[in-house]
């Protein structure tokens, strides 16, 4: 399929193109300096407060709602800790296993079983280093673990599964973000890991990759390449960079993922089982150093993006809302942005991206959004001195 995502035109030219060109328009909700003591941002397509809902983080990652409106967060140097509703930050937790917190790697994503009221269970990623498992070096490890009764650590933590081969060299795309399907089997992203961007080609390499899993780290009945000699069975799609967002459609039940691109070529793409996205073969983005990748920006075996973006926004953590804070917003997906920093907001419908707006934007480098249990949108941000931002609604005057 041609990879013919939206870019970024003149005005003149969306006109002429007969496009909805306010629905495409992707202009700042406000320019200001967010502090997160409760200023109001206007100008977006609605008003909302900004408020600050935990601090005191180092570099948080990823996390997860537990039933009770407590939020489990990773923060990357390797440490996982419980924000309680009114914001307090806990101790870190104990039983959490060692990780290289080197380059983009550390303790990233987290989520909870599906399960997790009766089992306890939580799933989290991580860089490790690994010696003779078919080389040395650095890799995504998957962990299963239960977070005990009165959450102050993890038992059993045991790796069910680790991205091989390991990379001798380089400490930079792992990936590392999990998801849910409605049938309980597990999707974790892998990065190519950057210095071989073949490896997210090979089918023998996890590596650039989304899996699709078992709980317990087996590949899932009836993924794409089950059977072949030569293609590891996990492998659910294949041909990506460095995938730091999952989440599934509520209202599809479809995986959309978000891929980090070099310059240029960040993507949002539907998943689709045995697919191949392309990268490094084609790309929208070129090199850091301005040199072509691979040949060109399209190849009919390849999957066209949902939409790309030149120059990057650096996409990392997305998540759909459908929550009651916010009624205008519902179905849209949040993508949390790194460079140049702040929100996304892509309206859809269906498994299409209709729209976008951007929020926040040229604030704060966010690493992860998601929707709280109080229908609230809660933002990581990517800071030394990290903290979680909510998102609040104010009546529009």
């Amino acid at each position: 399929m041609p990879r013919t995502g939206f870019r970024a035109q003149p005005l003149a030219a969306l006109a002429g193109a007969g496009l909805a060109v306010l629905a495409l328009l992707a202009t700042p909700a406000q320019a200001q300096r967010v502090t997160g003591t409760g200023e109001v941002v206007r100008g977006a397509s609605l008003p909302f407060r900004v408020t600050t809902f935990a601090a005191g983080l180092e570099r948080p990652w990823g996390a997860a709602f537990l039933p009770d409106g407590r939020l489990l967060v990773t923060e990357r140097p390797g440490r996982l800790r419980l924000v309680d509703k009114d914001g307090t930050v806990s101790p870190p937790l104990g039983g959490v296993p060692e990780v290289v917190a080197a380059g983009q790697g550390g303790l990233l994503d987290v989520q909870l079983a599906p399960d997790f009221a009766s089992t306890r269970e939580v799933y989290f990623c991580h860089s490790v280093l690994l010696q003779g498992q078919g080389g040395s070096g650095a890799a995504t490890r998957l962990v299963r673990a239960r977070l005990s009764a009165d959450a102050t650590h993890l038992d059993a933590a045991q790796p069910i599964l680790d991205a091989t081969p390991p990379q001798s060299s380089g400490r930079n795309h792992f990936g590392c973000r999990i998801a849910f399907d409605a049938e309980g089997k597990l999707y974790l992203s892998t990065g190519d890991r950057f210095i071989d961007k073949m490896r997210a080609q090979r089918l023998d390499d996890l590596a650039g990759k989304v899996l699709r899993l078992e709980r317990d780290g087996r590949p899932a009945a009836g993924n794409p390449f089950i059977g072949r000699a030569d293609a590891r069975p996990e492998i659910f799609t294949y041909g990506h960079r460095n995938p730091q967002g999952l989440a599934f459609n509520p209202r599809t039940g479809h995986l959309w993922e978000a891929e980090f691109g070099a310059r240029g070529g960040d993507e949002v793409n539907l998943l689709k089982p045995g697919a191949n996205y392309g990268w490094p073969l084609v790309t929208y983005g070129v090199d850091y150093n301005g040199s072509r990748i691979g040949e060109g920006t399209s190849r009919p075996d390849v999957e066209e993006p949902l939409r790309h973006w030149e120059p990057s926004v650096s996409p990392s953590g997305i998540g759909f809302y459908d929550g009651a804070g916010f009624p205008a917003w519902r179905g849209s997906l949040f993508m949390a942005s790194l460079s140049t920093p702040g929100l996304l907001r892509l309206s859809t419908e269906g498994d299409r991206i209709t729209g976008e707006e951007r929020l926040l934007w040229g604030e704060l480098r966010f690493r992860h959004v998601l929707q709280g249990p109080d229908g609230l949108v809660y933002i990581l941000t990517d800071e030394g001195r990290g903290r979680i931002l909510r998102l609040e609604p104010v009546a529009a005057r």
